[in-house]
């Protein structure tokens, strides 16, 4: 199959911006709506000399709208802005969980939702220590993000993972891949 871009108009631009491209392949043109608001970073800081792991809780608007639930438990993420991917991995755990990270493991990039959005996300694993619990977290100042930092120990988690209590992808994604690297930890 080769396909092309016949053409592309933005239809809003605001914290995401919105396309809609006109593709061409062997049949009938068609048109896709297509979100994007760039790259992305994801990270699971774990403990492993008291075997816990720092997630945080925050509203996610689209969580609220479809569940009413007003906050969702998570891996720190977020943007890339115009940064190395580990740089802003490092950044996001100090800005959301007061963590400073150097020991970061690439686990993967993906594509989030390849149906409708351009994100590309780097999911890592980080090692830290309680002495890299440097600062407050919760968020930027001004972004309305009123962070909750959590600790949770990793074989409660894994077990939640388990039986599908883990509503978030990212997590769980990061989940599995820390119980198949060093799987020791969760003896």
């Amino acid at each position: 199959m080769t396909a092309k871009i016949v053409s592309m108009e933005t239809i809003y631009e605001g914290w995401s911006k919105f396309s809609r491209a006109m593709i061409q392949t062997s049949g009938k043109p068609f048109k896709r709506e297509i979100e994007d608001h760039g790259r992305a970073v994801v990270v699971l800081p774990y403990n492993p000399e008291t075997r816990t792991v720092i997630l945080v809780r925050l509203l996610r608007a689209p969580v609220l709208v479809a569940t009413g639930e007003d906050s969702l438990l998570e891996a720190p993420a977020g943007l890339i802005d115009d940064e190395d991917p580990a740089d802003a991995a490092r950044r996001e755990v100090m800005e959301e969980a007061g963590i400073r990270v150097t020991d970061l493991e690439h686990v993967a990039t993906v594509w989030t939702m390849p149906g409708i959005s351009t994100e590309r996300m780097d999911y890592y694993l980080a090692r830290f220590s309680q002495g890299d619990r440097t600062g407050k977290g919760g968020g930027v100042a001004g972004e309305n993000e009123e962070i909750t930092v959590e600790e949770h120990a990793l074989n409660e988690l894994w077990s939640a993972a388990r039986r599908g209590a883990v509503s978030d992808l990212k997590t769980l994604t990061l989940m599995y891949a820390l119980k198949d690297r060093p799987p020791e930890l969760f003896d």
